[in-house]
């Protein structure tokens, strides 16, 4: 294996993390941000990219390695957490909303998943974070996650999360599956993606669902997600004050609601 082989364990059903069990010298390589906690003799560093090419790939090499991230909404930087100790040693890794977690071993998938630009958590060092263009430009313009998807390419495993309840499903040849844009988590490299307008213009203004959706066609496995963050922040969007001063009398409550539809201050 080119990847350090770690272990770990998950913890929680709804708003779970991950604990990965480093041996002396194993290092875990994750998103800023992802830490929950972690034991003594374990050592941080803030790397560019995710580290996969080594220490010989040179200055340009790691600069297109960020820029790869930058392209995809993620940060520059991503945090190694290596084991300096003698034995082993547990770090942690929590969601950053509430969801599953997935773990995915790259050797099974052949090396090679594509997810959303926002789903990486974690992964063994020497997975590869990269990005992955739609080969069709109607998935990109209108395919609500954007026109770049991320590709995690190596043979270790990796940690990938996603809101709500999460479903695998795999895609016989020519089976086709229709989701929402959002709903999409992470594939195999096998599945088609593409984007279709809903048909009928009636069900396009009215139905509530959007003017687009996906289209996955296998063979190939999919991870669908029952709770995208875009649904979830529109509607703590949609429920919050709409006052100037970000407040409300007797918010939720029926009195609450009769003084502000009578128009009270």
């Amino acid at each position: 294996m080119n990847n350090h082989e770690i272990d770990y364990k998950l913890y929680g059903d709804d708003m779970q993390f991950v604990e990965v069990e480093l041996d002396p010298h194993e290092t875990v390589v994750a998103e800023a941000g992802a830490l929950m906690m972690m034991e003594d003799g374990i050592e941080m560093e803030t790397i560019f990219g995710d580290g996969s090419s080594g220490g010989g790939s040179g200055l340009m090499g790691k600069l297109m390695g960020a820029g790869k991230r930058l392209l995809t909404g993620e940060s520059l930087f991503m945090t190694t957490f290596t084991n300096m100790g003698t034995g082993k040693k547990h770090v942690s890794f929590a969601s950053p909303y509430p969801g599953k977690i997935i773990p995915l071993d790259l050797s099974q998938y052949n090396g090679k998943i594509i997810c959303q630009k926002d789903a990486f958590l974690a992964a063994a060092k020497g997975v590869s974070v990269g990005i992955e263009f739609q080969r069709k430009l109607g998935a990109g313009f209108f395919g609500g996650e954007g026109f770049i998807m991320q590709k995690l390419e190596g043979d270790g495993m990796t940690f990938v999360h996603a809101g709500g309840t999460i479903i695998e499903k795999k895609l016989g040849p020519g089976e086709t599956l229709r989701v929402d844009t959002g709903c999409l988590v992470a594939m195999t490299q096998e599945v088609d993606y593409n984007i279709e307008m809903v048909k009928g213009v009636k069900t396009a203004l009215f139905g509530g669902e959007g003017l687009f959706f996906a289209t996955l066609r296998g063979p190939g496995t999919v991870w669908i997600q029952s709770l995208p963050f875009s649904r979830l922040a529109s509607r703590v969007f949609a429920a919050a004050p709409q006052t100037p001063g970000g407040g409300s009398r007797d918010e939720g409550s029926v009195a609450g609601g009769i003084f502000n539809l009578l128009g009270g201050k």
